[in-house]
């Protein structure tokens, strides 16, 4: 095994290309340094330094120059190592469920702000729908989740009411025909409404586009291929509002946790959250 005290002391004087200055850096004393380069050339069997004439300066043997990548590699991931080990022992983790129809952009500039208010703590999200996430605070696998439901459905942090409209591109016909449709998959409840309003109104309408993240909804219909229901604040400006499908009752934002007490941490979230969240209107 390679020592890392003696690879730490190799380094030192081929950068320095001297035992003498190399020694003054690690304060210790030349012969110190002198040995511990023979103890690493013993060690893997080739001389790795030559001197000159003078015995002041040295230069690197082919073996040498070998050597000093995997020296630097090894001293640097040790180094991390260490960091690594330090810093966490110092943070508290804490877990998020965001949903996979939020704007992911907006909600990322959102974290990044706590991070930086809270630096000794360590934030992992996970994006999924509604009725996963919940799943996932009943199991603990996470501890705080945004999450799309009904109005008043249930005990929460905080709740913002969601204002829905239908979005269509441009020159698309809303008015005739089969309706297509561009929906998020079974479960979200944007989907539940758009084809639960379009039954009772006996409207035909189709599956034309399918996924789980917002932006692929957003560029479907903004590309015509086909009609969603979105929140308002998700509407772009190649969209337009549908003014001849039925009404969208709006539905509802909640900030909710897992049974049980928060800590200190987990409370400074939530209510950085809910402050964020009520400044940009949810």
């Amino acid at each position: 095994m390679l020592d890392l005290e003696l690879l730490k002391t190799f380094v030192c004087v081929v950068d320095e290309g001297s035992f003498t200055r190399a020694a003054e850096r690690v304060h210790r004393t030349q012969s110190t340094v002198s040995q511990q380069v023979r103890k690493l050339e013993v060690l893997v069997g080739h001389p790795l330094l030559l001197r000159d004439r003078t015995g002041q300066n040295v230069t690197v043997t082919e073996h040498g120059e070998l050597l000093i990548h995997y020296a630097r590699r090894l001293l640097a991931l040790s180094s991390e190592a260490v960091e690594a080990l330090a810093s966490d022992l110092d943070l508290e983790i804490l877990r998020i469920g965001v949903p996979e129809d939020f704007d992911a952009r907006r909600m990322a500039l959102i974290l990044a702000g706590f991070n930086r208010a809270r630096p000794h703590a360590r934030l992992e999200t996970v994006s999924g729908m509604s009725t996963d996430l919940k799943q996932k605070l009943a199991s603990g696998e996470i501890d705080i989740a945004l999450v799309k439901r009904e109005p008043d459905s249930g005990p929460c942090w905080a709740a913002w009411p969601e204002v829905l409209v239908w979005v269509k591109g441009a020159g698309v016909d809303s008015a005739n025909g089969v309706l297509p449709l561009a929906l998020f998959p079974q479960g979200c409840i944007y989907r539940q409404r758009a084809i639960r309003l379009l039954d009772v109104a006996q409207r035909p309408w189709r599956v034309a586009f399918g996924s789980h993240s917002l932006t692929g909804i957003q560029a479907a219909v903004a590309s015509g291929l086909g009609v969603s229901v979105l929140p308002a604040s998700a509407v772009l400006p190649e969209h337009s509002v549908c003014t001849d499908l039925p009404e969208l009752p709006p539905t509802e934002l909640a900030l909710i946790s897992r049974e049980g007490a928060l800590t200190g941490l987990q409370r400074d979230l939530v209510e950085f959250l809910r402050e964020e969240l009520a400044v940009l209107g949810n």
